[in-house]
């Protein structure tokens, strides 16, 4: 089975921001150690927006020195034969069985999700987690463990105003210039595709191909499958 991990964007903090880098390099040991061929490291500012160019390096170094100096990947399954990991895999695969079973008795996964049963189990997850926060059953260091009252001095990446502008007008002129037939025809055989069984991954390449754009694409879909709005 090929599977990809991103670390936990959730588990940041927006106070002491830096032990970020921390969290994000232990996750991503885990994920390593565990498997993944494919692996997304979060940027250590992205509790307080989009993560500038520093962080975004870091991200990148992490999985460079857990690829190429911790040795973690000199062996394919680093954890095999721990007794602990073990019993860990089997708990977590008892619980999901237990998940797909409910989810089967309800019907399968779209009435799951029309009843807002995934969406209730998420949302409950969430609100044990922050109180398990908030009543220090749980310890998130910087935030209610080992903080400091010191201003946090963080740099925020700003979009540029003008950068924007920019971009709108390079957008504009590359609509005028393609052969706007052949996008309107290439997004109607994407709305075909979806409305029926066919594989929308074809119409969806042509439209691109023809120069339609992400967010016509996206929008054809939309046409058609709407957007979901739990409750």
């Amino acid at each position: 089975m090929r599977f990809h991990t991103q670390t936990g964007g959730a588990t940041l903090t927006a106070q002491q921001p830096l032990n970020n880098v921390v969290r994000v390099a232990v996750q991503s040991m885990a994920a390593v150690m565990g498997g993944t061929q494919s692996l997304h490291t979060n940027g250590y500012d992205e509790a307080l927006g989009l993560p500038t160019q520093e962080a975004a390096r870091i991200a990148l170094r992490t999985q460079q020195i857990i690829g190429y100096e911790s040795g973690i990947t000199d062996t394919p399954d680093p954890l095999a034969g721990s007794y602990y990991v073990e019993s860990l895999t089997d708990e977590v695969e008892r619980l999901a069985w237990e998940y797909i079973e409910r989810i089967d008795a309800m019907g399968g996964a779209v009435n799951g999700i029309e009843a807002g049963f995934q969406m209730d189990e998420i949302d409950e997850a969430a609100y044990s987690y922050t109180k398990s926060i908030d009543d220090n059953t749980r310890t998130i260091v910087g935030v209610n463990k080992f903080t400091s009252d010191e201003a946090t001095d963080m740099p925020v990446l700003k979009i540029d105003a003008e950068r924007e502008r920019s971009q709108v007008a390079r957008l504009t002129e590359f609509k005028a210039k393609r052969d706007a037939a052949a996008v309107a025809a290439r997004l109607e055989d994407l709305r075909a595709a979806a409305r029926g069984s066919d594989n929308v991954l074809y119409p969806m390449k042509a439209a691109l191909q023809a120069n339609a754009t992400l967010g016509e694409v996206s929008d054809a879909l939309r046409d058609v499958f709407g957007v979901h709005r739990p409750g």
